[in-house]
């Protein structure tokens, strides 16, 4: 099938590199918007905007009957969801199926699979993907919860089962506090998620997180682009990924992505994905897979110099992948920044007008942003403003030219989380690589004392 007009489900910078990837490739673009998003920088370019609801992302990107009678509006024949949002919706994509419009993503089934972390989990197992000990599904009774936790040793970590970011997220010491943190993660899963379901693992003491890409054409092909390593977070949210890791050798690298390419080849998966670990002593252990592209996929772009949402644009035509696992090759180091409207070390938001923009440039920057000068930054949505991606020939180098890039990049009227990153880049710790997921909140917490 030819696809001829794609309805891009999202805002900000993710809409703009789905506009700018479709006009690569001599397709034109739907941007629907929210009223608060009329000015927006990717409902200026593509060819076509509907405007699908208010400001509150429920009643707009969120709101799945409005974006399919965009699309029959302005008669899209594809929906690209970009992250977030609806991307990881599998009634969303079973209902863009059924409109006879096709899915940039994804199979619904492996959505909804995936999206359940308990069922993930134990899907995971089967496709041979390692797994971190605990429990086989879902938890509900105390008396099997300190059994599980009896034998896989304190201290252990309860998870919702649905969701993400932190919450419904509770590290247990010992059993005297197993039932009252039980309980709430269960109150706080049910609360964000609509599900109390929490399940019990294994809690690891110092971990980095290290994930893979992986691509299927959902007829038994996969391959994967490698891993990327996105250790510095706060609050379980990434700041700043880089690819490769610093920690993982050639041989792990090849070995583990094998294990990824091959669990997607059984599963039949088609599109992008992200398979995401905890890595600690040597050992990979599965946490979650992400059925959806990343914020953080420049820099997998970066060294292996495919185009990620083209490879998405064409699976959902129906092509075969662009290229073969042999066809791979992992050529030099790639950091990305994530610059958010915030305060840099409160991280109280920062909404508002930007006086004057001026993105970083120069030989392998990049920047992917919907900022420009008199924009005004609601504050509805993510406060994400901008990705600053840089390469290099080797990690040194990368550094190097990302301080450089970020004495250049300006943006004022609001506050940014430049001056963090500034800051990061000069820790012996993030000069050399040795971080572990802990690490950006032990620093944080350093400074306040």
């Amino acid at each position: 099938m030819t696809i001829s007009r794609i309805l891009i489900a999202n805002r900000g910078e993710i809409a703009l590199r789905i506009h700018r990837a479709a006009h690569e490739m001599g397709i034109e673009t739907v941007a629907v918007h929210s009223t608060a998003d009329a000015d927006a920088m990717h409902v200026r370019l593509a060819d076509h905007a509907v405007c699908i609801g208010p400001p509150s992302a429920t009643d707009s990107y969120l709101n799945i009957a409005n974006i399919i009678s965009a699309a029959e509006i302005a008669q899209a024949d594809a929906i690209h969801p970009g992250y977030g949002f609806l991307s990881e919706n599998a009634k969303f994509a079973e209902i863009v199926e059924a409109h006879d419009i096709k899915w940039i993503g994804p199979k619904p089934e492996h959505i909804r699979t995936m999206g359940d972390k308990v069922e993930a989990k134990r899907t995971a197992g089967k496709l041979g993907l390692p797994l971190v000990p605990g429990s086989d599904g879902a938890v509900s009774e105390i008396e099997e919860a300190r059994k599980i936790a009896d034998e896989i040793g304190y201290p252990v970590i309860i998870k919702a089962a649905s969701g993400g970011g932190g919450r419904g997220m509770k590290v247990c010491e010992s059993e005297d506090q197993l039932e009252t943190l039980m309980q709430q993660a269960g109150s706080e899963a049910k609360a964000a998620f609509g599900d109390a379901t929490v399940y019990i693992e294994k809690y690891l003491g110092n971990p980095r997180h290290i994930e893979f890409q992986v691509f299927g054409d959902g007829e038994g092909n996969a391959i994967h682009l490698g891993e990327r390593d996105c250790s510095l977070q706060r609050r379980h949210q990434k700041v700043l990924e880089e690819a490769p890791s610093p920690v993982i050798s050639d041989e792990d690298r090849m070995r583990m992505g094998e294990v990824c390419s091959k669990a997607m080849r059984n599963m039949g998966y088609r599109g992008a994905g992200t398979i995401e670990f905890l890595w600690e002593n040597g050992e990979f252990y599965f946490i979650e897979m992400n059925t959806r592209l990343q914020v953080e996929h420049p820099v997998t772009e970066a060294i292996t110099g495919v185009d990620l949402v083209r490879e998405q644009i064409r699976i959902a035509a129906g092509k075969p992948l662009s290229v073969a696992q042999e066809d791979i090759e992992f050529k030099g180091h790639a950091i990305e920044c994530r610059i958010n409207a915030e305060d840099p070390f409160t991280f109280a938001p920062s909404p508002g007008k930007v006086t004057y923009y001026h993105p970083a440039g120069g030989m392998h920057v990049r920047v992917d942003s919907g900022l420009y000068a008199g924009y005004s930054i609601p504050p509805y949505y993510d406060s994400m403003i901008a990705k600053l991606i840089v390469y290099g020939r080797n990690r040194e180098g990368c550094m190097m030219r990302l301080k450089r890039a970020l004495e250049e990049m300006v943006v004022e009227g609001v506050k940014t989380s430049i001056p963090l990153h500034q800051a990061l880049l000069e820790q012996e710790d993030v000069q050399t690589g040795n971080y572990s997921i802990k690490w950006l909140e032990d620093w944080l917490k350093e400074r306040e004392v």
